[in-house]
């Protein structure tokens, strides 16, 4: 229930303070596609998807960042195999399938051939009945890293330290180690001052966590 929206919306009706997001940044930011969209528009970089290029405009609120326009998010969403396949041609393999509301595991297919797309495409689906479905690059030999932030409700954000989280086994964390001595202090304080970006261009509340891609060869990150 902690990560149900419809919680701290409840409660804020019936006057009790929940301790933790309100529903909109709760919402906004626990769906992948609307969540990459609004990194994008908070200049957090992010890896090569099916939504690339899209961002909220500059002066958007931040109640119109929880709210992405339903024509935005359809642009970054892939409706069909075909689309699917369009997309992965022009990302460049091997590519993840998503579905948006998965996780734990659930929604998700690698693919490292067109061939292949029509069959994980299907898989998604039934893994995640009724869930938008998007694209992402596969991020090589990438660590997972995250950010721990913690926010008021007056727009202020800290980003606090972090956690190392690469060793995982079925896209399930096992491990998670802090702190993150994968990248130089330079790049990690660019992570966290992005991460911080992030929270304030939706006003999230309380404690958070911001999860990135960290590529140890290319010593760049990307938004996950």
């Amino acid at each position: 229930a902690s990560e149900d929206p419809t919680l701290p919306e409840a409660l804020a009706a019936a006057g009790v303070t929940f301790i933790g997001p309100a529903g909109g940044p709760m919402r906004a930011l626990g769906d992948k596609i609307g969540s990459t969209i609004i990194a994008q528009s908070a200049n957090v970089p992010t890896v090569p998807w099916s939504g690339e290029g899209l961002s909220l405009a500059p002066e958007a609120t931040a109640k119109e960042c929880c709210n992405i326009p339903a024509d935005l998010y359809a642009r970054a969403t892939c409706e069909t195999v075909e689309n699917t396949k369009r997309q992965a041609e022009r990302i460049g393999f091997p590519v993840m399938i998503k579905a948006s509301e998965g996780g734990g595991g659930k929604g998700i297919r690698r693919v490292e051939k067109v061939e292949e797309i029509e069959s994980a495409f299907r898989q998604v689906q039934g893994e995640c009945p009724g869930s938008p479905i998007f694209l992402m690059q596969v991020a090589q030999q990438a660590r997972h890293l995250e950010v721990q932030l913690l926010a008021d409700m007056y727009g202020n954000a800290i980003a606090l330290s972090g956690r190392d989280c690469s060793v995982q086994r079925r896209h399930q964390k096992i491990i998670e180690e802090g702190p993150v001595l994968a990248t130089s202090k330079s790049t990690w304080v660019e992570m966290m001052a992005a991460a911080v970006r992030l929270a304030k261009k939706v006003k999230y509340e309380n404690a958070g966590t911001v999860e990135y891609l960290f590529s140890p060869a290319e010593k760049k990150f990307a938004f996950l």
